[in-house]
């Protein structure tokens, strides 16, 4: 019954069954949707529930709304909104004409509030948040709000007024009658309003009372008719009471809510909160700093939309929580620029190399592969002279056992151009070496002796004469702890000093000079880099490490 695409999983299951003939969805379209709140940005954790929501209604040939839960106006901002829309897009996925917020339905939720108080399922309850926390009792001593026979005509009179505003903050609240024995205190009279007199970024003063998250969400699902409302395990607990909501007011619609494990991911926090005080204090440079798990700051990186629902299809979607590997999501982005990134030498430390007996005024081109995995992409011509820079760690004047690389008496070839033999190097008055000299062979143009020697070393280069230069950022991962946020811990206590390192002056073939931002490359034996969309000039470029090359993962099979 599935289409294509996402695989198989129990959410599906369900939805077989249910579309099944006989089935409570027998005949109708499938129709989930996402519902962040616009209060920060998406981060990795909500591209799991992007893939899941818009991607089941994708296999199903269904829709998926878009819809901002902007009950909560303290925290939400028009930004996040955009911000929002963004990602979303990015990652591939369309809502189409889709877009709603919560807000738009303030007034429906007001009237099936009423609706509630007038079938003596609601009441106005004059306790403090820690008067009613008190009076919830425990598990085995429930207690009750002195207000809850409260007259329906008495607690209608009063909602109204909390309406109009005439009581203040935290005063009164609008609480649901269900169960105060309840082993689940999500139904022990829940909250369903508060009064807050706070200015709405979409309906400014208009509202001073707002309703509370579980009671609206399953009201906003019911409005918009959707067949299958997915989230994460966390609101299983709260599955009662939406639908105790939809069940007891004239709501179009009944909604089924399906919960599944949000994502874990180790090196990592995805609290929205913690986030956020990430950016306040200045730990990072902002939402879209390349070290945050936010998509800005994993697109920022070069991480690509392809490679993140990959990453999203392939660590399944089930009951059970768990917690995946940073390597994993490495993993898949070194697959996707594997097969579409281009091949560019870059010199990150240089030091020049200065090849003695080739000709000063003479220059010439090589012919180099942009990428093996995309021969329609062709060659580019790369420059040659007398003057190069090579890796700084490329060159040992007394070298280690197993090194392969420059040092003198041994022979390496150049990517692509010639062998060169080392003869020596200069140094600073400190003993640093500044320069390496070298000699060619002119008859192994293309990296291959005449005489078939074995050459056991090669290293890329960059031509002096025709470079360009460039600031390089390499990145890694934000916290040295792989479980920063668990127990006790202060997860700003385990942020790793060494999660940004920033080289200037790097040597850069000159095709990158019209790198456009975003673009992606290899730079050879260095790992994936991408043109940075915020910094840097045509000629002062600045490049991010993605990833490097070296993958440690090993998944299984």
């Amino acid at each position: 019954m599935a289409g294509e695409g996402m695989s198989q999983n129990f959410i599906h299951d369900f939805i077989d069954e249910e579309l099944a003939p006989g089935g409570r969805c027998e005949g109708e379209r499938v129709h989930t949707r996402f519902p962040p709140e616009p209060n920060g940005y998406l981060h990795i954790g909500h591209a799991k529930a992007i893939y899941v929501d818009f991607g089941t209604a994708e296999k199903y040939q269904g829709i998926c709304n878009l819809r901002m839960d902007d009950t909560n106006p303290t925290k939400e901002d028009v930004t996040f909104v955009e911000a929002i829309q963004e990602d979303i897009k990015w990652l591939g996925y369309d809502w189409e004409d889709r877009f709603y917020f919560a807000s738009e339905y303030f007034e429906q939720m007001y009237a099936f509030a009423e609706e509630l108080i007038q079938k003596g399922l609601a009441y106005v309850c004059e306790l403090t948040p820690e008067q009613m926390r008190e009076k919830r009792g425990d598990v085995g001593k429930p207690a009750e709000s002195p207000y809850r026979d409260r007259p329906i005509e008495e607690s209608l009179t009063l909602f109204r007024k909390m309406r109009a505003g005439e009581f203040p903050d935290g005063t009164m609240t609008l609480r649901a009658k269900i169960d105060l024995a309840s082993g689940n205190f999500n139904m022990r009279d829940p909250v369903i309003y508060r009064i807050s007199h706070m200015k709405h970024h979409r309906t400014g003063t208009e509202w001073c009372i707002y309703p509370m998250y579980d009671y609206a969400h399953p009201l906003e699902d019911a409005m918009e008719c959707i067949t299958h409302s997915l989230c994460s395990l966390e609101f299983e607990d709260h599955r009662p009471l939406y639908d105790w909501v939809i069940a007891n007011v004239s709501a179009p619609s009944k909604p089924r809510q399906i919960e599944f494990a949000r994502l874990n991911i180790t090196y990592t926090v995805l609290s929205k909160r913690k986030l956020r005080q990430l950016v306040e204090e200045g730990k990072v440079s902002g939402w879209d700093d390349p070290r945050m798990p936010t998509l800005c700051g994993l697109r920022r990186r070069g991480y690509t939309p392809s490679a993140i629902r990959n990453f999203c299809e392939r660590i399944g979607v089930s009951k059970a929580a768990s917690t995946v590997e940073y390597g994993f999501l490495e993993h898949c982005i070194r697959e996707d620029l594997n097969l579409t990134a281009r091949r560019v030498m870059a010199v990150l430390r240089p030091v020049k190399l200065t090849i003695t007996n080739y000709p000063e005024d003479m220059q010439e081109s090589f012919p180099v592969e942009n990428n093996p995995n995309q021969p329609e992409d062709g060659f580019r011509d790369v420059t040659f002279s007398r003057d190069l820079y090579i890796e700084s760690d490329d060159f040992m004047e007394v070298p280690q056992s197993k090194y392969h690389r420059l040092y003198p008496g041994n022979e390496v070839r150049l990517k692509g151009s010639y062998v060169v033999k080392c003869t020596g190097c200069v140094k600073d008055e400190q003993g640093t070496v500044i320069e390496v000299l070298a000699e060619y062979d002119p008859d192994s143009r293309g990296g291959n002796p005449a005489d078939g020697r074995k050459i056991k070393g090669t290293i890329h280069w960059v031509d002096s004469r025709n470079c360009l230069d460039a600031e390089v950022r390499l990145y890694d991962n934000l916290f040295t702890d792989p479980d920063p946020d668990s127990g006790d811990k202060n997860f700003l206590d385990c942020l790793n000093p060494n999660s940004l390192e920033v080289l200037t002056h790097c040597k850069l073939e000159a095709c990158l000079r019209e790198a456009k931002p975003e673009e992606s490359f290899q730079f050879m034996r260095m790992g994936y880099f991408c043109a940075d969309r915020k910094d840097g000039t045509k000629d002062g470029p600045v490049f991010n490490r993605t990833v490097n090359l070296k993958d440690s993962f090993k998944p299984k099979a």
